[in-house]
């Protein structure tokens, strides 16, 4: 009796590690971490935001390969962006490379946008036109700097308008 529980044990035991081992592979070739297959371009930003490896590179919204990886330069403190092309995908030299947001809780990714040069990147080479991240926070301070500069010069220009109202001969209290 007791050896039935042993080997019941032992093959629940053997079912779960082959599930996590199932589950680790599955993860691994879906995360975009896992040597990434194509061409190997890169390209440098002033701001990669939240841009990190794995993340999608995109053409026209259809997934073309993943970021494997991020430096930083430590002579020009550029951010330099390592990914993967689909090895099909032939990119004029003049392309550009942007990195988006999937909106205000989506995840960042790099988008490529194909230039007209008939010269294409090879292994290696750099995407020269950027744009980098656009931080929301940073935009929202500006917003609101904004909003209370344009509420105190209004607050100004209604307070001489009422020094001059009161100031002129004649005029009526208020």
């Amino acid at each position: 009796m007791a050896g039935r529980h042993g080997v019941a044990e032992l093959a629940a035991g053997a079912a779960v590690l082959l599930a996590t081992v199932g589950f680790v592979a599955y993860a691994a070739g879906n995360t975009g971490r896992s040597g990434a297959a194509g061409m190997r371009l890169l390209a440098r930003f002033d701001n990669v935001g939240t841009i990190a490896p794995g993340a999608d590179v995109k053409i026209a919204g259809v997934k073309v390969g993943s970021v494997t990886g991020s430096t930083i330069e430590p002579a020009t403190f550029l951010a330099t962006l390592a990914f993967t092309v689909q090895g099909d995908i032939k990119l004029p030299t003049d392309s550009s490379a942007t990195i988006s947001t999937g909106g205000l809780l989506g995840g960042a990714f790099l988008t490529l946008t194909p230039g007209g040069s008939d010269k294409v990147l090879a292994e290696g080479q750099t995407v020269a036109i950027t744009q980098s991240a656009t931080n929301l926070e940073d935009l929202l301070g500006k917003f609101i700097f904004n909003v209370g500069s344009l509420a105190e010069a209004t607050q100004k220009s209604l307070d001489r308008q009422a020094a001059q109202g009161s100031a002129a001969p004649g005029a009526a209290p208020p």
